[in-house]
């Protein structure tokens, strides 16, 4: 078979067929008296196998080697690429966070776009006092996305970086993130959702004071202490039995004993108080 005929046959160009034959990759068995190549029924099928592993994602230089390597395996080749494939993945899905992240806040210029590229990879740091540089800087020099911010207080385990985190949040002009804060607190991982519950008690707002009042239901003990603390800072009662079963539990007992005499300056508190404690002898006696 001439290479027009191959070429028809196989969808693959004759200018690509000779460049494969450069390569090595597919050499026509013979030549017409004429000196045209001529392919045999095993150089088509090559080439079908090449134009496969090409659809697959692999390079011609990988295509040669898996070709002439007699220990390569379908199933090893194929492990190979759902695994490179996974990576390439998770790096494009982090670059179009970033492209987002930085279309978020707008830029003026190019000076904008590489001050928030620097400060997205500052908090990614793993040096804690570059990352608690650049949660200050968030909140007055270089205007950052308040995902990446809370994304940064969620994963966050140096305790001067989160208390900066937190700060830089609560003084961000942004989008509100009470309702990120929220979602977190659904987490699986406990950590995580004592971040997300100790971050949103410091953001100003109805919205986030409301999220905490609804946390004081929450099924993670951890998150209703935090949120009965925060919101006796605001005087809100519905603070106090979480408060009190904190003093009763011995969690945290004097930072809920302390919330309590605050509360109780106030009459409507006091009463409450009174009443939650009286229930709860009724409840233990």
């Amino acid at each position: 078979m001439l290479i027009g005929e191959v070429a028809r046959r196989s969808g693959v160009s004759a200018r690509m067929l000779r460049h494969y034959e450069s390569l090595g990759l597919v050499r026509p068995s013979g030549r017409t008296g004429s000196g045209y190549r001529e392919y045999s029924a095993a150089d088509v099928q090559r080439i079908f196998q090449i134009e496969c592993l090409r659809s697959l994602g692999l390079s011609l230089r990988e295509i040669g080697r898996t070709l002439e390597d007699p220990r390569s395996t379908p199933a090893a080749l194929v492990d190979d690429l759902i695994q490179r494939t996974h990576e390439r993945i998770a790096a494009e899905t982090e670059l179009l966070t970033r492209l987002h992240r930085i279309n978020a806040v707008d830029p003026a210029d190019w000076e904008d776009v590489l001050q928030v590229v620097a400060l997205l990879r500052a908090l990614g740091s793993k040096s804690p006092d570059v990352r608690q540089r650049a949660a200050l800087a968030s909140a007055d020099e270089v205007p950052v996305p308040v995902e990446a911010l809370v994304e940064a207080a969620l994963s966050e385990t140096d305790t001067n970086v989160a208390g900066a985190l937190r700060w830089a949040l609560a003084r961000s002009g942004g989008p509100d993130p009470a309702p990120l804060l929220a979602r977190a607190l659904d987490s699986p991982d406990a950590a995580v959702r004592a971040r997300a519950v100790q971050t949103l008690a410091e953001i100003p707002g109805a919205a986030a004071t409301a999220l905490m009042r609804d946390a004081l239901a929450h099924s993670d003990p951890v998150v209703r202490r935090h949120a009965a603390l925060a919101l006796s800072t605001h005087g809100v009662t519905e603070a106090v039995p979480a408060l009190i079963d904190m003093i009763i539990e011995g969690a945290n007992d004097i930072d809920a004993a302390d919330a309590l005499s605050v509360l109780a300056s106030d009459t409507t508190a006091a009463d409450r108080i009174a009443s939650t404690l009286a229930d709860h002898l009724v409840h233990h006696t």
